[in-house]
């Protein structure tokens, strides 16, 4: 089965239901796809001109609602980093399914094949309008609170990440505050003082060798290796303070390179202390992230296939006219068979709309007056639903 869904309508009466039991035949005998009736409830319709500005509202929304709901998913893959496998354990929708499943976590396939209105939420006695509006307000008061959430989250993780990347550079640039101790270094003397010289790796017996003449009143037996990287070592040495940068200078012509690093307790003590604290912070952040993300997908994508039921139910009444009779249909295509699927429904449906049928057949012809792009355009009232939400 593909994550895709065709949610189509055709007029109620006898000859269309006739015309859906045809396709019905024929989809499930070639194995085209499978169907399932789709409920709508009776809305208030309103006036017909208010149903226009409304199907162009609900357009706008629908399209809203799924970026929104695959931003969402895409947060929690972000969130989730160590844990990539599990994503779709957390992208679920919850209830729906009649009174005795409304605590169950289902999967987002079953929640739409086996869709119900939720009256509670959505009452559908109201107008038309408000019901939209209490969709729209739900959905941008998500999206307000996902960019407050992530944007705190991310910045974290920022800075988390920086102080990562500090410790993981080369010896040349990296913090130091994980490798020092204060056991390396001759602390509070008036006259002495400790350098840290970076050293390549095949210089290491050179700078035994030569390290203590290097320039005078370097302390003999100063030098002990305290850390390495894959291209060369980083050595202590201790020497008189003002022979400094005499020393720093017969360094460089040997290629050893003295590191600008003084040891200073609290500086390293705040170093470490801002690590552990940005660590703690985002697990204490991490757990009510994904729990609110978890929860509020779940919010919006119901509010998605509530605002489908809606498009096809304005649609319907647009196009088969009043009283309201019509009939929601949702077809899961079979994977490769799209292209079949699509010949079968127009030759069932073309009586719905000639003009527009031969045009789909014939793609080259423009309908006069139809500013619609053709390909979006059939016989039958059609609204597409794709499930695979991480691509």
């Amino acid at each position: 089965m593909s994550s895709e869904f065709w949610l189509i309508s055709a007029p109620g009466d006898k000859e269309n239901l006739q015309a859906l039991e045809r396709m019905n035949t024929v989809t499930s005998k070639s194995n085209l796809s499978h169907n399932t009736k789709f409920a709508i409830p009776d809305f208030k319709v309103g006036t017909l001109d208010s149903l226009v500005g409304l199907s162009d509202e609900l357009g706008k929304l629908d399209s809203f609602a799924e970026s929104l709901i695959k931003k969402m998913a895409q947060c929690v893959v972000e969130v989730m980093e160590d844990a990539k496998g599990r994503v779709h354990e957390n992208l679920l929708a919850n209830g729906g399914l009649k009174e005795k499943m409304k605590y169950l976590k289902i999967d987002l396939t079953s929640f739409v094949t086996r869709f119900e209105w939720d009256m509670a939420k959505y009452p559908a006695k109201q107008p038309l309008v408000a019901v939209v509006d209490t969709l729209a307000k739900q959905l941008a008061q998500i999206e307000t609170d996902l960019k407050a959430r992530t944007a705190a989250y991310n910045t974290l993780k920022g800075n988390l990440e920086n102080l990562e990347k500090k410790s993981t550079g080369n010896l040349f640039t990296r913090t130091l505050a994980d490798i020092v101790n204060k056991e390396d270094f001759v602390l509070d003397s008036e006259y002495l003082i400790t350098l840290l010289v970076i050293v390549p790796k095949p210089n290491y017996s050179q700078w035994q060798k030569r390290y203590e003449s290097l320039s005078d009143m370097v302390v003999p037996r100063s030098t002990k290796l305290i850390a390495e990287d894959n291209e060369g070592g980083l050595f202590t040495v201790t020497m008189f303070r003002r022979v400094i940068n005499d020393f720093k200078a017969k360094a460089k012509e040997n290629k050893f390179i003295v590191r600008e690093f003084f040891y200073d307790e609290k500086e390293i003590k705040t170093e470490r202390e801002e690590m552990t604290k940005l660590l703690s912070e985002k697990k204490q952040q991490y757990g009510p992230l994904l729990r609110w993300l978890k929860v509020n997908f779940s919010e919006a994508f119901i509010a998605w296939i509530h605002l489908k039921a809606l498009r096809v139910f304005v649609e319907s009444v647009l196009r088969y006219g009043l009283p309201v009779n019509f009939q929601a249909v949702l077809l899961q295509p079979h994977k490769k068979a799209t292209k079949r699927l699509r010949e079968v429904l127009n030759s069932v449906f073309k009586h719905l709309d000639e003009v527009a049928a031969a045009s789909i057949l014939d793609a080259s012809v423009d309908i006069p007056g139809l500013q619609l792009n053709n390909q979006d355009y059939f016989p039958y009232v059609y609204f597409h639903i794709d499930l695979s939400l991480l691509d």
